[in-house]
This record gives structure tokens, C-alpha cells and sequence, in this order.
């Protein structure tokens, strides 16, 4: 059962747990008490570390911005004027509170209000999908469209749009760039010819990738009941991401053992026998390591295609609130920030475990 438990953990890169798992078990004591504290306590310690160190930026800033606010009423309007702001801001009045830095205490408080404005909007759904079954219902019948709930996303609905757009971006440059990454892999004349486009437009930013997109697509869609905005945004992102895995699926595709080309050659395998059966299977391991590799850039570039796309999701929740200006508006965008990082890097563990999963020498993954 202990070795079941550890294999689990180190395949799902939760390595650190071994020591405990064996501490629990009674495997040298001692032995596992001193790496547990090295590997589980010490990440502890840094956690702790580090909300030290913001708390105490936090008040710094807050700190120097009050005096700053302070001092302005002071030149501007008299003493009078300074000792009221100094009061306003020592009696917790948001009117007259430093917009800088939030502290820690100030993001959780803005995640707890961005679950329960989610609840309430959560509830207000519930009651116009209540209110309007029986119009709808009437209006399915007639093959009309349904009367959708068009009033404001919650925070939690924006990062649900977001991984919509990421996952069909992604599906999007998977299918672009894994067979045109075979047919250049199988060919030197092709990876010859084509290196210099992949090489050029690797590197080029998202903004001109949107751009170019949004141009292409209100050419070719006239439909003002399509949803542009996400069409543009997940085009985009594949478009930005895909080259890893083409890159990845050439590399893979080219090195596959002579060997096995020359068995494919003796059985007589057609193209396409010889492409699921020989080329793919040797070539997985690569052509999983660029699709973690897309995955992560498109989860990165989503957001700065969103917030310039003004579409719904994290980018545009972000842009709003800078725009915004609120006194919570600064504590609502590190929330964010911490859900852009903590959702990346769950993608990125899903990719591994996978790539884990497909891999020949699973060792090597990390």
C-alpha cells in the first residue's frame, strides 16, 4: 500500500509528500523526519516569507501614500484641511483611503466578495432561467433561439469564458500543427523549405497575431449573431501557441529510428499504416512535450489577447478593474493575478501527467 501511495504521488509531481508517507509507515524515523522538514516545512517557511515580506511592502506604501495625501491637503488647502484627511484616513473611511499595494488581508477580503457577488449572480440566473422556461420552451417549439441571461459575468464566469478560449485555441493549434509538423518531419527538402516561416513567425507578438486576426475575421463573418469576439480570441491564441508542438512533432517525426522506417519498408506499410503505426507511436513523447509547452504559452497569451480583444474573461475582468479605479479594484487584480498562476500551473501538472503517461522514459519528464 506505502509504495501504490508514493508511485501515485511521484507521477502526479507531489514528490515532496514521500518523506511523510513514509514517516506514517515507520520506514526510518528519523531519516524521513529530517527530509520532510526539508521538503514539505521549508516551502512552508516561504509561504510565510512571503506574505511577511508583502505585508510589509504593503504598509510601507500604504504608509508613504497617506503622508503623500496628507501633505497635498496640507499645500492645497491649510492645516485644517490636513488634519481632516489624517483623521479620514486613521477611521478606515474608503473615500480617503491610499489606493496602492493591498495587503493580504485586503486580497482575501476582495476573493470572499468576488465568491458571494458570484452567488448572487449565480441566484439571479437561477431566477430569470425560472421566470423565462415557459417562453422559451414556446419559443424551442417555433425553432426560435432561446432568451439567454445577458447581465453582468461573475468572476468565477469570467475564468470559466477563459478556459473555453484557451482550450479551443489550444484544440485549434494541436490540429493545425500536428500534421503539418508530420509532413515537414517526414520530409529534409520540407524542413528545408519551410524553416525560415516557422522561424519568422515564431517569435511575433500576440498583439500582431490579433490584429491580423481581427482583420481575416469581420471580412469573412457577417453573421451579427456570432460571437466575434471569441472566434478572434481562441484563432489567436492558436495562432500564437502552435509552434512548439510544430516544432516538437517535426523534431519528433525526423528522429525516429532508422530502424523502424526500415521494418515499415520490409512489411510494405502504405503511407498511411506507416504513419499510425511506426511514425506516431515513436514520435508521442515529443509531440507531448510541445503540446505542454503550447498549452502553457496559450494560457499566458490569453490574457493579453482578451484584455486588448475587450472579449469576456480574466484579461477583460482585469482591464475593468484598473479602469475601475475602486477602492478594491487593486486587490481584485492580485486575485486574479493568483488565479492566472495557479490555474497555469494546474494545466501545466494535467500536461505532464500525461506526457508522463505517453512517454518511454517517464524519468526524464519533469
Amino acid at each position: 500500500m506505502k509504495d501504490k501511495i508514493i508511485k501515485v504521488i511521484r507521477f502526479i509531481g507531489l514528490g515532496f509528500l514521500e518523506p511523510l508517507v513514509r514517516l506514517c509507515y515507520g520506514e526510518e524515523t528519523q531519516k524521513n523526519a529530517t527530509n520532510f522538514v526539508k521538503q514539505a516545512l521549508f516551502p512552508v517557511f516561504s509561504i510565510l516569507l512571503f506574505l511577511a515580506i508583502w505585508q510589509s511592502g504593503a504598509t510601507h506604501l500604504y504608509n508613504k501614500e497617506a503622508d503623500r495625501k496628507i501633505e497635498k491637503a496640507l499645500k492645497d488647502q491649510g492645516e485644517e484641511a490636513a488634519a481632516d484627511m489624517e483623521a479620514c484616513i486613521e477611521s478606515g473611511d474608503v473615500s480617503c483611503q491610499p489606493n496602492t499595494l493591498p495587503s493580504p488581508a485586503q486580497v482575501w477580503g476582495a476573493y470572499r466578495s468576488l465568491l458571494a457577488d458570484h452567488k448572487i449572480i449565480a441566484s439571479k440566473k437561477d431566477e430569470f432561467a425560472e421566470k423565462t422556461a415557459k417562453t422559451n420552451a414556446k419559443r424551442a417549439e417555433k425553432g426560435l433561439d432561446p432568451i439567454t441571461y445577458t447581465g453582468r459575468p461573475s468572476f468565477v464566469d469570467q475564468i470559466l469564458t477563459s478556459l473555453k478560449t484557451v482550450f479551443a485555441g489550444f484544440l485549434l493549434a494541436a490540429i493545425v500543427a500536428i500534421p503539418i509538423g508530420i509532413i515537414i518531419g517526414l520530409s529534409q527538402t520540407l524542413r528545408t523549405s519551410f524553416n525560415w516561416l516557422i522561424q519568422i513567425f515564431k517569435p511575433v507578438s500576440p498583439v500582431v497575431w490579433l490584429l491580423l486576426v481581427f482583420m481575416i475575421i469581420k471580412t469573412l463573418i457577417t453573421d451579427p449573431d456570432m460571437d466575434k469576439s471569441f472566434m478572434i480570441s481562441f484563432i489567436s491564441v492558436g495562432l500564437c501557441a502552435m509552434w512548439a508542438t510544430l516544432v516538437n512533432t517535426s523534431m519528433g517525426v525526423s528522429s525516429v529510428d532508422k530502424d523502424f522506417i526500415n521494418v515499415s519498408k520490409v512489411l510494405r506499410l502504405s503511407v498511411g499504416k506507416n504513419i499510425f503505426k511506426v511514425i506516431l507511436p515513436a514520435s508521442i513523447p515529443l509531440i507531448f512535450t510541445g503540446l505542454r509547452i503550447t498549452l502553457s504559452v496559450a494560457w499566458m497569451v490569453l490574457i493579453a489577447i482578451e484584455l486588448l480583444a475587450q472579449s469576456p474573461g480574466l484579461g477583460s475582468f482585469v482591464w475593468e478593474e484598473f479602469q475601475n479605479g475602486a477602492n478594491d479594484s487593486n486587490a481584485k487584480i492580485i486575485v486574479a493575478m493568483f488565479v492566472i498562476g495557479i490555474i497555469g500551473f494546474a494545466l501545466d501538472r494535467i500536461m505532464l501527467t500525461i506526457q508522463k503517461f505517453m512517454s518511454f522514459n517517464k524519468a526524464e519528464i519533469a
